[in-house]
């Protein structure tokens, strides 16, 4: 199988290349990424050398490129998205060109070409807070955030092509991944790092806000089996199962680094905060998925793999992010 594979220089998209390479020897890829800020070269050096990986810097909102790069494949799997809520609270004009006119290039792509699929990457914030219960994927949509507005609109949008258009398009919903290559703005890298500089921990509010946490390498064997099994026109919610406190995280974090928890510090909520996010797995689960990483492993492995790769996120940490760091907690 030969995939485009967009947003592939991101955190889960990286990720996501290199488990495709991995697993199948026959399969090819080409990478394309704008690079914006959370894109990072870095995420891709190991695969320098393989023959089978082709890099392209380009924007999907670029019609012209992406029907030059995406002529020939048999799937485009779209993770290009603009991902931090409190990033799209500050600017939400790229979330939303990236989040709903990127994905308007990609379908008029998919159409035109005659691609066999599309396999749009959406997120479990779609949902809004959910105060009882999980999500399945006919809940409506109850969006907070410019982010994750834009993400609803990304998938209604690829929904009505699928319905008017008969468009191949299939979407997974996950929910909180972490993991290696995770840029250090996210909750779990920006904690383990701070902790390893033995700087505070800026936690919103009361700390009591729940995720359901998504090792990443079990996402990607489920987006995955999405792209392969999946039915046309279908979403799948794809979550860890480990609901769990934003405090319970950071303490834990604490702990695998050996630092105190006198490093917590509390700051102001951030505006529209969700309280929940929870989905419903039982359709991902019908296909033969579930996740293989207890999340008590999975945050250990995480932890130590920040901890030897100094190298990668401490110049993320400088300059630009600094400058971000600062807006974003110095006032709380």
């Amino acid at each position: 199988m030969k995939l485009l594979v967009t947003g592939g220089a991101g955190f889960i998209g990286s990720n996501f290349v290199r488990h495709v390479l991995s697993k199948y020897p026959d399969d090819s890829i080409l990478t394309l990424d704008k690079l914006t800020y959370a894109g990072n070269p870095a995420n891709l050096a190991g695969l320098a050398g393989e023959a089978r990986h082709t890099f392209v810097k380009g924007d999907i909102c670029d019609a012209a490129l992406v029907r030059e790069v995406a002529r020939g494949v048999d799937a485009v799997v779209n993770f290009a998205a603009e991902s931090h809520v409190d990033r799209s609270i500050l600017d939400p004009d790229a979330f939303l060109r990236t989040g709903v006119h990127g994905v308007y290039t990609l379908l008029e792509a998919v159409r035109a070409l005659e691609i066999a699929r599309l396999l749009h990457i959406s997120t479990d914030e779609v949902y809004g807070s959910i105060a009882e219960g999980s999500a399945a994927e006919d809940a409506p949509l109850a969006p907070t955030s410019p982010y994750s507005a834009a993400k609803a609109a990304g998938d209604l949008l690829a929904l009505a092509y699928v319905h008017t258009h008969k468009t191949p398009v299939v979407i997974t919903r996950s929910s909180n991944n972490f993991g290696p290559y995770q840029y250090p703005e996210k909750v779990i890298p920006l904690f383990v790092t701070n902790a390893l500089d033995g700087e505070p921990l800026p936690l919103y509010g009361d700390g009591r806000n729940v995720r359901d946490w998504l090792y990443v390498l079990d996402n990607c064997e489920a987006i995955d089996l999405v792209l392969r099994q999946g039915r046309d026109g279908e979403v799948y919610n794809i979550g860890g199962g480990h609901e769990v406190e934003n405090v319970a995280v950071t303490r834990d974090i604490l702990r695998l680094t050996g630092k105190p928890e006198t490093l917590i510090r509390p700051v102001k909520d951030r505006p529209g905060h969700d309280r929940r996010y929870s989905v419903d797995t039982t359709k991902i689960r019908a296909l033969g998925w579930t996740p293989r990483h207890r999340f008590t492993d999975a945050l250990a492995a995480t932890v130590d793999w920040y901890k030897r790769n100094e190298a990668w996120w401490r110049p993320l940490k400088s300059g630009q992010f600094q400058a971000y760091y600062r807006q974003q907690y110095a006032h709380r």
